[in-house]
């Protein structure tokens, strides 16, 4: 990850835009930050940031709202949510979104940043945990483990980053059982990290399987985790 790593702030507190743009920005981060949804909107048809921290409960359209959005265009970047509410239910609620990972407000301007952090190297060495070369076969997809891209027939399935990590990590070691507890760390999760597992695996099995709720390629193993079982 570099220190110059490109982090989009959006947030309808105009005090907590000002203070966290000076604070990422004494960390080395280049911060851009817009006071709503439609704004951002604006600024993401003319740069890409490497990281997106959004409002949950902005007004208009809400964090939530935008984070589902941007996963249906296609969007991989990594997103935080900041909140209000930090029940476990709303934070299945955020991954369930496409979000990568979330943080209840108040928050300790450090924790952001460390998270951050994470969820940059997590992006940065999605890769790393996969064979340099070869190409994994899912039926009629292929997940390349050098470029940890998902495609089929109609082109590039796109995936979160959070799908993303996950499938690599799977990938890295088909054929095994991989428990939720192995694939937080992995995945460098906080404390909801084994219930975010389970709301990632939902999610990629939507976009692996014919059909989810009769899985081919990735199964539970009751009490133990998960394990991807490649084949044509």
């Amino acid at each position: 990850m570099s220190d110059a790593s490109h982090i989009l702030v959006v947030d309808d507190d105009a005090r907590l835009r000002t203070l966290l743009s000076r604070f990422l920005g004494e960390r080395g981060f280049r911060v851009t930050v817009a006071e709503d949804a439609a704004a951002a909107r604006g600024l993401l048809r003319v740069t890409e940031p490497d990281l997106m921290v959004l409002d949950v409960t902005m007004q208009g359209e809400t964090g939530l709202a935008l984070t589902h959005a941007l996963r249906r265009e296609g969007r991989t970047t990594p997103i935080l949510l900041l909140t209000a509410r930090g029940s476990p239910d709303d934070r299945i609620e955020g991954f369930e979104a496409g979000a990568d990972d979330y943080l209840p407000k108040p928050f300790d301007p450090r924790e952001l940043e460390l998270r951050l952090r994470a969820l940059l190297r997590r992006t940065a060495t999605t890769a790393r945990v996969l064979p340099t070369s070869g190409k994994l076969r899912l039926g009629p997809l292929e997940f390349d483990l050098e470029r940890g891209e998902l495609s089929g027939p109609e082109g590039v399935i796109y995936l979160t980053g959070g799908e993303a990590a996950l499938l690599s990590a799977l990938s890295a070691q088909p054929g095994e059982v991989l428990s939720r507890e192995a694939l937080a760390g992995q995945l460098e999760m906080d404390e909801t990290g084994e219930r975010a597992i389970d709301v990632q695996v939902t999610r990629l099995r939507r976009k692996i399987e014919a059909d989810p709720r009769e899985p081919r390629f990735l199964h539970t193993v009751r009490g133990r985790g998960y394990v991807l079982k490649p084949g044509v």
